[in-house]
């Protein structure tokens, strides 16, 4: 090795805030009782602001041990937060940072001298929202994981984690690098008054430290699609065949959230990868036990393709162009939560960027939907799934 000793002033950080996409998940225990509760894993994503050095106020600054780091801070703004479709609440929840309460940290070097892998940590206080909670918790929530750059982008169509974990936890969670998550969880929320403070001593939901604790990455799409979807799943369930009528409003969080890397965005050469970040559609099913949503997985990430494989752009896409995903389901009833086993192909024509009237089928096998411990339940034999009202842009502000 040299006797170079790097600090991140050489990194040439422009003085302006990132502004990029997010993805997230958080694992929920509704109620007051942190053992009994019903868990729930929600996907999350949105529209973050992270203010950092060179910007004034923020310091960079080399110690007496020769580790370099620098200041950040995670902002609080109308647009700037995460949100998502609890199963539970029936309802659109959204996290966003509290502006009463510093959001501060840090970016420092793990071996003094050597600008990454780094340090990257955040003194968090959030406030939950729903249509019907306004929450806030009252330690800080530490948010702490390994970054190779800044910004920290994790790699398109990979996974939060080393590994594919099943279920909504309890588990162990090894993180994967460019992710963070919450470290000092669980984490108690109570409902809040006007100043995002703590009332009383009941809580209404908790953090949890697995699955999703809190878990979060940054992404550089080139284009993110919210769309409402309407559609049937079909399922082999109990000898019968169920067919079960599903629907989610973009607008409550709920439909799907579609995300378009041009080549530019990730390393595989030219075309134009797609990733179904989030999925949450709710229909009824006597045969299931009641109402059933049909989820994105979190730990598996639903991969595919935008077009023919050979644009050196998104630009480049001819419309109508072929979508494919292959996507990872799970099934949330009023009994268990159904994990696919494997991931099914999903394809359709885009007619546009637009994407409204976009209709998504299963194309090819069908996969066993099984309990966490791998218990067999049944199968599901059938996807349809139609966009309808959609919002397409560069950023998913929270508050559209």
């Amino acid at each position: 090795m040299s006797g170079v000793r790097e600090t991140y002033e050489s990194l040439n950080l422009e003085p302006k805030p990132i502004r990029p996409h997010i993805l997230a998940a958080a694992t929920v225990v509704f109620g007051d009782d942190y053992y009994s509760g019903r868990r729930e894993t929600i996907n999350l994503s949105g529209f973050v602001q992270l203010n950092k050095w060179p910007m004034p106020g923020f310091e960079h600054k080399v110690d007496e041990k020769g580790y370099a780091e620098f200041e950040t801070e995670l902002i609080s703004a109308p647009e700037v937060g995460i949100k998502g479709f609890s199963y539970e609440l029936d309802d659109r929840i959204q996290v966003l940072s509290n502006p009463f309460l510093p959001n501060s940290g840090h970016v420092r070097q793990i071996v003094p001298g050597k600008n990454f892998p780094a340090e990257f940590y955040i003194r968090r206080f959030g406030i939950l929202e729903s249509s019907t909670l306004r929450l806030a918790h009252r330690n800080v929530i530490d948010i702490y994981g390994v970054v190779d750059s800044v910004p920290p982008f994790k790699k398109p169509l990979t996974g939060p984690y080393n590994g594919k974990p099943r279920g909504d936890g309890p588990f162990e969670v090894a993180q994967a690098v460019n992710v963070v998550r919450g470290t000092t969880l669980p984490e108690a929320w109570y409902p809040s008054n006007d100043n995002n403070e703590p009332v009383g001593i009941t809580p209404n939901l908790f953090f949890a430290p697995s699955a999703g604790p809190c878990m979060s990455m940054l992404v550089d799409p080139s284009m993110i699609m919210q769309t409402s979807l309407e559609g049937r799943i079909s399922l082999e369930f109990n000898g019968k065949t169920v067919h079960v009528d599903l629907a989610g409003d973009h607008l409550k969080a709920g439909g799907a959230e579609v995300l378009l890397f041009g080549p530019d965005k990730h390393t595989e050469g030219p075309g134009v990868l797609a990733q179904l970040a989030r999925v949450a559609v709710v229909g009824h099913s006597p045969e299931l036990g009641g109402r059933v949503m049909l989820r994105a997985s979190w730990p598996r990430v639903s991969g595919g393709t935008l077009g023919t494989g050979s644009e050196d752009s998104l630009s480049r896409v001819s419309f109508p162009s072929d979508l494919h995903i292959d996507a990872e389901f799970e099934l949330v009833t009023p009994r268990e939560t159904l994990y696919a086993t494997n991931a099914v192909h999903i394809n359709g024509k885009l007619r546009d960027m637009d994407a409204t009237g976009t209709e998504l089928s299963l194309d090819g096998t069908d996969t066993a939907l099984v309990t966490t411990d791998g218990q067999a339940r049944g199968r599901l034999t059938g996807v349809t799934l139609v966009m309808r009202e959609a919002i397409v842009g560069e950023t998913a502000a929270v508050n559209i």
